[in-house]
């Protein structure tokens, strides 16, 4: 006769590659809108800090861009000689709480405002690109080289500041989720058309990556499961790349997501679409009309606890690597569900913002579900410092 192996306890240690994560739980990676320099900034340490100091077993830094281009809108923590200090100082903070810290590194893509980082967007094929109406360059080969160079890079500065991960940003119609996509990816050369071709620039990245982590460091990717367009990068395709991800060995783990940046970012938030309070940050020529019309791009999704975990299991299935759950993660039950389900690590994102110490409060038999009411008013907020409204000031990540 036999038995079923013992429910996994979230908050008993757990290797992460070479790294020994004292829980279960991960910080997901959230623009904290607190890098303004672009280096690390007191604030950012702080954010970090308080997370680390919450319970958490590892926080994640985002988004920190490989190359000027590859920002979102300019203010993002670029990576290069003079980001190291200020990351090295990050990580010693996070280390002296008890806690591991990673950073997310990537490249924008078509998701990058050029009206904003002065510089032209890049995709896998030449479109327009609506955040500032103009059109984006087609990714040539020599930048292909240089971009997956920039990665390395990136990989490497993080790698002498002391941080203990990195995280390969392959979701949200960044630029190698755009190169994965059969709907923004059209070429018609090597690195287009089939699968295998469309992979092959996210494939080379993660080698990249995983050369220049060493052996200290762990690799993990954030994946696509769907884009949540018609035509888009969807559950068939993705399974198949975790699958070469997985026989490539360049990733310790995937953390498993959804949803575009630029096409359909509520896939991925759920909850309410928060239409007026994104109108108020932006220019004011076209505030009125983003009130008028924002609907049709900030789509509303019904919350659920743990609605990715319908698409992971079909990873969980088809994969023996380790892998995160993302999304809707705010009560024990999600976690034990997820647990229970084969998941090595839960991610959470919007939880944390409301309490950074969920986690040190459900070890400590609290199991209340998260204070979080998806309201995501949390989203306009990353302009300033990334924050829960219903948060008080002087109780603010970051501050």
């Amino acid at each position: 006769m036999t038995t079923s192996p013992p429910p996994i306890d979230p908050f008993s240690s757990a290797d992460l590659g070479p790294l020994k994560l004292r829980n279960r739980f991960v910080k997901a990676a959230t623009f904290e809108g607190l890098t303004r320099e672009t280096v690390v900034s007191d604030r950012l340490v702080e954010f970090h800090r308080q997370i680390a100091a919450g319970g958490i077993a590892m926080t994640t830094v985002a988004y920190c861009a490989v190359s000027p281009e590859g920002s979102t809108d300019g203010s993002t923590l670029l990576l290069r000689q003079e980001a190291v200090p200020g990351l090295t100082r990050l990580a010693d903070v996070v280390h002296a709480e008890g806690a591991l810290v990673s950073a997310q590194i990537g490249h924008a893509g078509l998701v990058a405002n050029p009206a904003a980082t002065g510089l032209p967007s890049i995709g896998p094929t030449r479109q327009l690109n609506p955040l500032a109406m103009r059109r984006s360059l087609a990714a040539s080969e020599d930048e292909i080289a240089r971009i997956t160079q920039a990665f390395a890079d990136g990989a490497r500065y993080v790698a002498d500041a002391g941080f203990d991960a990195v995280e390969v940003h392959l979701g949200h119609g960044y630029l190698l989720s755009s190169f994965l996509s059969p709907k923004l990816n059209t070429r018609t050369d090597r690195w287009g058309g089939s699968l295998e071709n469309r992979a092959r620039f996210p494939r080379q990245v993660l080698a990249a990556v995983r050369e220049a982590a060493g052996e200290r460091m762990a690799v993990t990717a954030k994946l696509n499961m769907s884009d949540g367009v018609p035509g888009g990068f969807w559950l068939d395709e993705s399974v198949e790349v975790a699958r070469w991800l997985e026989q490539d060995g360049t990733v310790d783990a995937l953390e498993l997501t959804g949803g575009s940046s630029l096409e359909n970012p509520m896939y991925y938030f759920r909850g309410e679409a928060p239409v007026a309070e994104m109108a108020q940050i932006m220019p004011r020529p076209i505030r009125r009309a983003f009130k008028l019309v924002g609907g049709h791009f900030l789509h509303s999704y019904p919350f659920e606890e743990g609605y990715f975990l319908p698409y992971a299991r079909q990873f969980r299935a088809a994969l023996h690597l380790p892998l995160i759950l993302l999304g809707g993660v705010g009560s024990m039950a999600t976690v034990r569900q997820a647990m229970d389900d084969g998941f090595e690590f839960v991610a959470m994102g919007r939880a944390l913002l409301r309490e950074p110490d969920l986690v040190q409060q459900w070890q400590a038999g609290q199991d209340q579900d998260s204070l979080c009411i998806h309201c995501n008013k949390c989203m306009p907020t990353i302009y300033g410092g990334t924050h829960c409204v219903l948060v008080p000031r002087d109780e603010r990540l970051g501050r």
